[in-house]
């Protein structure tokens, strides 16, 4: 959640984002994605919620990340500048 709102308050390039553990039972531990839903302040609901209200993309898989990026990229209008490294310093 703070990450967030440091992007929101820091951030001038989009920025996009994925919780693992969506459907994970609360509490349940499973690796990396049980210590998503048991730690924090909340579920991987509210965490996607707090995202977004931040101005973080969130993607709803893995599988779209990358459809995602792009997506966000064009439309803040830098979707050239990304593919032709201009953009990065």
């Amino acid at each position: 959640e703070e990450a967030a709102e440091w992007v929101k308050a820091n951030m001038k390039k989009p920025v996009i984002g994925f919780i693992g553990g969506q459907t994970a039972p609360e509490g349940k531990r499973m690796g990396h994605a049980g210590a998503i839903i048991s730690g924090g302040k909340g579920t991987a609901a509210e965490k996607i919620k707090t995202l977004r209200a931040n101005g973080i993309e969130v993607a709803e898989t893995p599988a779209i990340i990358g459809e995602t990026l792009i997506r966000v990229i064009k439309e803040a209008g830098i979707y050239d500048e990304c593919v032709t490294g201009s953009a990065v310093k």
